[in-house]
């Protein structure tokens, strides 16, 4: 089957997990239980973070977060998210379970089951809520209050589209099968919500109020609601039919290539989105218009109308170009670190762009003023790491005209035949339409719709079918179907049908035998049915069809009928709808894996990585291996550790989900080496030591010291580095010393300091003075007081190297400098060893006779 995008818009398609929501464990970031009771519901929306795995509410008028609400496991799911003031509905697309979030109390009030996969979606405005299951063509109406269902549900033929409510409370769905759009009432609501398990509702129905034909059977149709009813985008005429009370106004459409509509539009101008041509076409009931957007590639979003604007959101660069009334483009709104889709939805009067996969998201009021929304405000969570870099955008092939379609067969009923066919290879351009040529007739059907009955044939005539597919450059080959014969002698068709998808990604369909009327069943015919989608699955001799792997879709829902076919190629009715099963595998291989060295710790390095397509089952965990160590991770990063210094460790990363481990991807890092110190270069001045140094931090973080003479200092790992405060005239040894995780590394050396010189200053008096104490010199003692031991006497004007200075004994120069007097003491080579000198009768060299020691240090 053809890939089918999520919508989003009225319906929120986001990514998160529910797990079992009795369970949950949801935990409000922000707001306390008693402030949010009071907390303003209008002009706001709840946002999904998948990276926290938490839901954000985002108030319009501020561009603030209020509330922030944690749910537990929630990444690599995805999930829909339905909204209002009242409540919240999510479905987690994975396990397909649904619950209801009262937002008056952020507490969950009921849960339900549905088909896990893309197939089902919920629909809900004011207190109308229901789940229309698209491939069993079934809606049902649900209380939201308690999730029970609302009277009968309205059953159409399986492959509907669509589910969606327009501005009067109308739920919409297309049914390609019949070309028609239908609309569907709710029924009223009893006073209070039965409980889980019994009747809802007030005894009455939701009821189908109208159908419209707006294309020929068959035909792709999608949906866009309306402030009043609906627009349907025929995607194989290429016509966009918008229904409105009684008026239904079609408008034929130029365009190459395949249209998206937005789930709602507001306003009456409904843009149409060719992703391919990234080309916009706008409709309103007077004209049409047209603009191309910016860029390369087609992973355009459905352009979205607001406030006289068009937003269309280009999910590979996490650009949205905005487009003014007459499609100039008059502002482009960057969302910072998107990596990967955006999703826009109009609520409350303001349009909010959210990026699950970043903490950005951007609110734009109707006078198109853009404020930026942090999501992980006031770090509630704190430390997360950034995502890894998303895979690189391929480059679509060359467009081409497309290949033919494979397998046609037909097969012949009472006056009619079915011709199927195996999808054609598009060459680069959606293909959006396959035409049917036979018996004079031309039959066209969407590109999804690759199985057409073709009636009021006559019986025991044979016919011939001709299939081709149409892309936007033109039409492809024809391939020929067998001949066939219509036969009213046709059998019955199985009772019934059943199917399992199995963890090896393939879907194993069975049915009874059935009643071939006389005669010989030959071989059964199966058909694929998805949301607006049907296809053959293959053909089978026995009462089984094993559908290989990858021929379905992963994390898409399918149903299957079967059509008996006998001896005489006679082929019944079409058989039950089967149930619904999600074709499932296990996982592709993460798309970046990035191993880096942890710099703070020995052995260890650290792994990131993206979360790969988990193919259709949840991913319960990871297995990490590292140089054969293997450990279960359940989150995108981890720590691995107990390795050797410097050793290179490979890292191999598997997701593991129901079906068992993936493919792995693989990086290497190297643990932290020690450092390696190289010392460069020394100096020292009269009381200091420079040490120049450079060191190979191996990886790691490194810090360093040096120590010189009993001091340390924090270093500079790659420079210079002094120590100050050393004596003169000292031969001192340095040691460099460079510590990271794994260890340290050391460098030495010695320098010696410069000398201070001082000068024994002494003056004598005249003659008869009785203070003429400089005829044999002054004493130097031991200590610093003039009552200690003497070791002789220096001459005046000897010149003596000085180490540091001392406080001591108060002494008086009488004679010497207007009797200087000072209790500095400074310590002097003297007699082969360091003794001290009253500071009152040295002059320190540059200092003349003031009491400043510099450089000297303190002894």
């Amino acid at each position: 089957m053809r890939s089918r995008k999520l919508k989003r818009g009225g319906i929120v398609t986001i990514a998160t997990v529910l797990g079992l929501v009795a369970a949950m464990g949801l935990t409000i970031l922000g707001l306390g239980a008693a402030d949010n009771a009071v907390a303003s519901y209008d002009a706001s929306s709840w946002l999904w973070s998948s990276l926290r795995s938490e839901m954000a509410r985002v108030n319009g008028v501020t561009g603030r977060v209020d509330t922030r609400l944690q749910i537990p496991r929630g990444q690599g799911h995805s999930m829909q998210v339905s909204q209002t003031d009242r409540f919240l509905i999510l479905r987690d697309l994975n396990t397909g379970q649904v619950s209801s979030l009262d937002l008056a109390t952020l507490q969950i009030t009921a849960t339900t089951k549905t088909v896990a996969g893309v197939g089902v979606s919920v629909a809900l405005q004011d207190d109308k809520a229901f789940v229309v299951d698209a491939v069993q063509g079934v809606v049902r109406q649900l209380d939201p209050r308690s999730l029970v269902p609302v009277g009968e549900a309205v059953h159409y033929p399986p492959g509907i589209t669509g589910g969606a409510f327009d501005g009067t409370g109308s739920l919409w769905v297309a049914v390609p099968s019949e070309g028609t759009v239908s609309a569907v009432t709710a029924a009223p609501l009893p006073d209070a919500p039965a409980a889980s398990g019994g009747a809802g509702g007030s005894g009455q129905s939701p009821a189908i109020v109208r159908t419209v034909d707006v294309a020929d059977p068959s035909h792709d149709l999608t949906i866009s609601t309306l402030d009043q009813g609906v627009a349907v985008l025929n995607r194989t005429t290429k016509t966009l039919t918008t229904v409105k009370g009684e008026d239904k106004q079609a408008t034929p459409l130029t365009m190459d290539g395949l249209g998206s509509l937005p789930p709602r539009t507001n306003g009456p101008r409904v843009p149409v989105t060719v992703p391919d041509a990234r080309h916009v076409w706008v409709v309103d009931p007077d004209k049409v218009q047209d603009f191309a957007v910016p860029g390369e590639g087609a992973k355009l979003e459905p352009a979205v109308a607001w406030a006289g604007r068009f937003y269309a959101a280009d999910a590979s660069t996490g650009t949205v170009y905005v487009f003014d009334a007459s499609g100039k483009l008059v502002d482009k709104i960057e969302v910072k670190d998107a990596n990967g889709p955006l999703e826009l939805e109009v609520r409350e009067n303001y349009l909010f762009i959210n990026a699950p996969n970043s903490q950005n998201a951007t609110v734009v009021d109707d006078k198109h003023q853009v404020r930026t929304v942090d999501k992980y405000a006031n770090d509630v969570l704190g430390g997360d790491p950034p995502p890894p870099p998303p895979p690189p955008v391929k480059k679509d092939p060359p467009v081409g005209k497309p290949g033919a379609p494979r397998s046609v067969t037909a097969t012949g009923g009472n006056t009619e035949v079915t011709v199927g066919w195996r999808a054609a290879n598009p060459n680069g351009a959606d293909i959006t339409k396959y035409v049917v040529e036979g018996d004079g007739k031309t039959v066209e059907v969407g590109a999804d719709q690759r199985s057409v009955r073709i009636t009021g044939l006559v019986n025991g005539q044979e016919y011939r079918f001709a299939v081709h597919a149409v892309n936007a450059k033109g039409a492809g080959p024809k391939k020929q179907s067998n001949p066939v014969v219509p036969t009213s002698e046709v059998p019955d068709p199985p009772a019934s049908v059943t199917a399992e998808a199995k963890p090896d990604g393939t879907v194993v369909v069975k049915w009874p035998a059935a009643n071939g009327q006389g005669l010989d069943i030959r071989k059964y015919t199966v058909t694929a049915v998805a949301a607006g989608a049907a296809a053959p699955a293959g053909e089978s001799t026995k009462t089984e069809l094993v559908v290989p792997a990858g021929e379905l879709e992963y994390g898409s829902q399918y149903a299957f009928q079967v059509v008996s076919v006998n001896e005489r190629g006679g082929a019944s009715k079409a058989s039950p709808v089967s149930n619904s099963v999600v074709p499932f595998t296990t996982p592709e291989a993460p798309p970046t894996v990035e191993a880096t060295t942890v710099a703070t710790k020995a052995g260890t390095i650290r792994v990131r990585w993206a979360a790969p397509a988990d193919n259709g089952r949840p991913i319960t965990g990871y297995v990490v291996e590292a140089n054969g160590d293997r450990s279960e991770v359940t989150g995108t990063t981890t720590e691995v550790g107990g390795f050797g210094e410097a050793e290179n460790v490979t890292v191999k990363v598997r997701a593991v989900n129901e079906a068992g481990e993936g493919k792995e991807a693989t990086d290497t890092a190297r643990t932290v080496k020690k450092p390696a110190v190289t010392i460069t270069g020394s100096s020292a001045s009269q009381t200091a030591v420079t040490v120049n140094a450079t060191v190979q931090d191996g990886g790691g973080t490194t810090t360093c010291s040096l120590a010189v003479g009993g001091k340390t200092a924090t270093a500079n790992c790659n420079g210079s580095t002094t120590v100050s405060g050393l004596q003169p005239s000292t031969a001192y040894t340095f040691t460099f010393t460079a510590t990271n995780a794994a260890g340290n590394d050391k460098g030495t050396g010695s320098r010696t300091t410069g000398d201070v010189l001082g000068t024994v200053t002494c003056i004598n008096g005249s003659s008869g003075d009785q203070r003429t104490y400089c005829n044999t010199g002054i004493n130097i003692y031991t200590g610093t007081s003039q009552n200690g031991t003497s070791v002789g006497t220096a001459p005046n004007g000897t010149k003596l190297k000085a180490f540091c200075h001392k406080s001591g004994q108060n002494i008086t120069s009488y004679v010497y400098n207007n009797d200087k007097t000072t209790s500095i003491w400074i310590q002097v080579d003297f007699k082969g060893g360091k003794n001290y000198i009253p500071y009152a009768w040295l002059n320190l060299d540059g200092k003349g006779t003031s009491t400043n020691t510099d450089p000297l240090p303190a002894c």
